[in-house]
């Protein structure tokens, strides 16, 4: 039987101008707002902490978040 992709959650390497694929799926959901994003639209993603963002609002308001953490 083939499994379908449609409608789960990949699992991502990223990394600088791309990413692979660790675990097949269709979308990935951003870090900071849940949003699903599908992964021909995904854009945004942070290296060192490996997660994926809907948008440039996201990633500056992740990257915001963890400098404030150290």
């Amino acid at each position: 039987m083939l499994m379908s992709n449609r409608d789960r959650i990949a699992r991502l390497h990223y990394m600088p101008y791309s990413f692979r694929v660790l675990q097949a799926g269709d979308h990935v959901l951003c870090a900071v707002t849940g949003r699903k994003i599908a992964l021909e639209d995904l854009r945004y993603w942070s290296i060192a902490r490996q997660e994926p963002y809907a948008n440039a609002d996201a990633s500056v308001q992740a990257e915001l978040q963890a400098r404030g953490a150290r």
